[in-house]
């Protein structure tokens, strides 16, 4: 078998798997999407190493890290890679593309498979995906989703996904609804850089000559940063207002965020940063009602007197085409209408920059 140049970034998907050969922890924090991880070294030992390294030098710990690598691959033999066939190619990368990932393809060649080596390790992958969002981004033809707090721009896009339309869900991918209130619950966020990661496999997963639909967001979602490059291009993208009336909007917020009121104690808490835009008196009136888990009166106040003027505010000032906005007035926000809505040609129509304002009902 001819050993071959390590492998770039692009001949990724040449092979039958790619395997992750860093430690747990860096797996988790990020990661090429469909890896395996198979550490040679796990996170203590991992530490156990660094420190050997710096009080005793590289020998030393190579030694003691040799030994702890064998054992790791040895495991991996007798367990994972079991009952892989003779014509099994894999694909291993460590960090850079070191001795780690090194080690691994060496024992994998010295049994028989194909293994290959990635060049630059996962930190080429990364500065690959930094690279492609800031080159796609301005590409992407968006078409920008608008609305105030709780008229189910987030359902309509996914009403929108299902009839064939191309959908960048954001807060889906941050795990985030994008609000002060937005931390899903049970889910954590992920990390920037996998975020990034999931952002650039859907960016290149699109038909850059076809819309993308998106719903206007800040900045960041929850902890999230979003990239430069895709904040500029939301900025100037053409608009479509999602409007419905105050008690529709706040009957879909009552049950969309019904969650807030199981941890009464902590959505208070959450409240607390509002304090100072709004006052002692109607922070703790909000607190009060958290709870109290009185959300109806919660959900109203915190609309009309916070999240409308602070959308009213924000559009304009971020959103270079709004006054050229659409406007979409729908009856209802229930999920069939909104899919109804999606169905009728919604989903295969695109927002001319600078037509004249329309309105459309969701029975149209």
């Amino acid at each position: 078998m001819s050993r071959r140049a390590p492998v770039q970034v692009s001949e990724i998907d040449q092979f039958d798997v790619v395997i992750d050969a860093r430690s747990p922890a860096e797996f988790a924090l990020d990661h090429i999407p469909g890896a395996l991880n198979c550490p040679v070294l796990d996170d203590e030992e991992r530490r156990i190493v660094g420190t050997i390294y710096k009080q005793q030098g590289a020998f030393e710990a190579r030694r003691v890290g040799g030994a702890m690598v064998a054992a790791n691959l040895a495991r991996h033999l007798r367990e994972r890679f079991a009952d892989q066939p003779a014509h099994w190619k894999p694909l291993v990368y460590c960090w850079r593309g070191g001795l780690r990932s090194g080690s691994m393809v060496a024992w994998l060649r010295l049994v028989g498979w194909d293994a290959q080596q990635l060049a630059g390790g996962y930190k080429r992958f990364r500065q690959q995906v930094v690279a492609r969002l800031a080159e796609l981004a301005p590409r992407l033809r968006l078409q920008v989703l608008c609305g105030p707090t709780g008229s189910a721009k987030t359902r309509l896009l996914h009403a929108l996904a299902e009839q064939g339309a191309q959908v960048l869900d954001l807060e889906g991918l941050a795990c985030h609804k994008g609000s002060l209130l937005g931390a899903v619950p049970g889910r954590e966020q992920p990390s920037q850089k996998a975020f990034e990661t999931a952002l650039d496999a859907a960016i290149r997963g699109f038909d850059l000559d076809r819309p993308v639909w998106v719903e206007a967001e800040s900045r960041k979602i929850g902890r999230l940063a979003l990239p430069q490059a895709l904040v500029d291009r939301m900025r100037s993208a053409p608009c479509l207002e999602l409007q419905a009336d105050l008690p529709q909007r706040l009957a879909f917020l009552l049950q969309d965020y019904a969650y807030l009121g199981e941890a009464p104690e902590q959505l208070a808490q959450q409240l607390e940063p509002l304090r100072t835009l709004h006052g002692h008196e109607v922070l703790n009136q909000w607190q009060a009602w958290a709870r109290e888990r009185q959300l109806a009166p919660l959900f109203e106040s915190l609309v009309t007197l916070h999240y409308d003027p602070q959308y009213a505010r924000s559009q304009a000032l971020h959103f270079r085409q709004w006054t050229q906005r659409e406007t979409l007035s729908v009856d209802s926000l229930a999920s069939s209408a909104l899919a109804e809505l999606a169905a009728g040609g919604l989903a295969r129509r695109e927002l001319p920059a600078t037509k004249a304002r329309a309105s459309y009902s969701s029975e149209s």
